[in-house]
């Protein structure tokens, strides 16, 4: 158990028999009345943000989680199947459970947040950024970089995304996993 004003970035607390990880907190303290904990509280689930507040001194169930690296290996129907860089042992991570699911290629190492308590796997998430080679796309025309337009593309990981007129098929992007936007092209 916490106090609700040790809350911080990144705990992870059990309520209504759900889990969840505080991403944004603010310490309030009113003209009038208490001082409170005011929280944006992500599911771990099903990815729903709510806001919530929190009485100084209220008592949180708070769940010990831990981040490890896991290499990714291969697809299995639905399921991925992953390996503990430490214990080289192999799970399976189901689709809905990794974030930026499809810009995941073959050998990426991934953070795999977990339980401490269950050994329960809550997430899988992706680097903020990750490099991919473009598979497909029209190619560009000289002269073309002036306008910021932007064209689809289709990456080695078969998602697509939308790019500048002047990446050609073949060039390596770097690509941002959380909403699937072009970030700058990578030099060789």
């Amino acid at each position: 158990m916490i106090n609700a004003q040790d809350i911080k970035m990144g705990t992870c607390i059990k309520m209504d028999n759900a889990l969840y990880f505080v991403i944004d907190f603010l310490h309030v303290k009113p003209g009038k009345g208490n001082t409170f904990m005011r929280t944006k509280l992500k599911n771990v689930v099903d990815g729903r943000v709510l806001e919530r507040r929190f009485n100084i001194g209220e008592k949180l169930e708070d769940v010990r989680v831990e981040h490890r690296p896991y290499q990714y290996l291969y697809k299995e129907g639905d399921d991925f199947i992953f390996m503990n860089n430490e214990t080289f042992e192999q799970v399976t991570i189901a689709h809905d459970l990794i974030t930026g699911v499809d810009f995941l290629k073959e050998g990426m190492i991934v953070d795999v947040v977990s339980d401490a308590t269950s050994e329960t796997i809550l997430y899988a998430e992706l680097p903020t950024k990750v490099e991919l080679k473009i598979q497909y796309t029209e190619p560009g025309l000289k002269g073309d970089t002036a306008t910021n337009t932007l064209k689809p593309a289709t990456l080695e990981t078969g998602a697509e995304i939308r790019v500048p007129l002047f990446i050609n098929e073949g060039e390596t992007v770097r690509v941002d996993t959380r909403d699937g936007s072009y970030v700058e092209r990578v030099k060789a």
